[in-house]
């Protein structure tokens, strides 16, 4: 395609560390797409949990961050972060077919590593590779995907991490039409989890502050509980089929007091700590089943597009900021008083 320019607009992650470690900035090199690539100009980019996490070196076990990426491989730096994508495919590595340019994509944000193809290996975007916090953005066609629906570029922007998240929570631990509890429910991953287990029939349980809980009972929970509660106590013991869990933290063995015997835990973060206490008689004596949840077969991807495509479900954006304000989006997003997503969109001129 004509008209791509050489340099972009891109926000670069120069190293472990606070916001400092951020820097914008406009002659950053286009990328040129490999054979099996495609080139997308980005419309809208999500922020989510792991920008922080990956930013600050939380993945690590490590005082020294080593091993800070979601492989447990030192991060490259500089890296351009962003795990969301909603953009148009401009230009084709030699291997793609021409006919893919111009379609509106997003991307599936945890990928099949290339050079290791089997479960559970995975590469993911903003982490091992370059990401959508820039204009442009190079990706492998495969993990591209074109979709059809009324949703502005923002709010498909908003879906990729936090829905395939909650999708692949859901999808481990089969979830029907049972009892779900969900703690973390304001947030990207919580609230898109409330709508696809409402989808799939369950009744829904959520926790989150009590000045969210309209918002959180307007997108389909049946009950509500304040972070503060006792679970156990106000639930009661032994009452839910799953647990789906991003929050973890001191509170962390109430989640498996109201699990019913046989129950299903699933997880994927840990907002509240990451460091928990288990009696390991409570797993067994009560026949628990455990789910550490981060790699999504590509099913999982291409359900949500069905779902969308369908109008099964729902875009939940509470606001948007340009890309050079992304330190101010952060700022918010980590004060976490709002229920939803945070994107950040890119200059639309080159």
């Amino acid at each position: 395609m004509k008209n791509i320019p050489k340099t972009m607009h891109a926000v670069l992650l120069t190293g472990h560390g606070g916001l400092e470690k951020l820097q914008y900035k406009t002659d950053i090199a286009v990328p040129v797409p490999k054979d099996d690539e495609v080139l997308i100009k980005v419309s809208a980019a999500g922020i989510n949990n792991t920008d922080i996490n990956t930013r600050t070196g939380w993945y690590s076990k490590y005082k020294s961050n080593a091993g800070g990426s979601w492989s447990g491989a030192p991060l490259k730096f500089p890296r351009i972060q962003g795990i969301d994508v909603c953009g148009t495919i401009v230009s084709v590595g030699s291997k793609v077919n021409s006919s893919r340019i111009g379609e509106r994509v997003i991307v599936r944000p945890m990928q099949t590593d290339p050079k290791n193809p089997t479960r559970p290996n995975m590469v993911t975007l903003g982490s091992e590779l370059n990401g959508a916090f820039a204009q442009y953005v190079a990706i492998r066609s495969s993990e591209t995907f074109a979709i059809n629906c009324k949703w502005s570029d923002v709010e498909l922007a908003s879906l990729p991490c936090s829905y395939s998240t909650a999708e692949g929570l859901l999808h481990r631990v089969k979830l029907g039409a049972e009892k779900v509890f969900i703690n973390g429910a304001s947030g990207g991953v919580g609230s898109a989890a409330i709508q696809l287990a409402k989808r799939r029939g369950a009744h829904i349980t959520a926790q989150c502050s009590s000045s969210k809980f309209n918002e959180i009972k307007k997108i389909g929970a049946n009950e509500v509980v304040s972070r503060k509660t006792n679970l156990a106590s106000e639930l009661g013991k032994n009452k839910f089929d799953a647990v789906i869990d991003v929050v973890a933290g001191e509170n962390w063995t109430q989640l498996l007091e109201i699990l019913k015997p046989g129950g299903r835990y699933a997880t994927s973060g840990a907002i509240a700590g990451p460091m928990v206490s288990l009696d390991v008689r409570t797993l067994y004596l009560k026949d628990l089943t455990f789910y550490g949840c981060t790699y999504q077969p590509v099913e999982v991807f291409r359900n949500l597009i069905r779902y969308i495509e369908k109008g099964e479900i729902k875009p939940l954006v509470s606001k948007t900021y340009p890309l050079e304000k992304i330190k101010q989006a952060q700022e918010e997003f980590l004060a976490k008083k709002y229920v939803g997503k945070l994107v950040l969109i890119p200059p639309l001129k080159d």
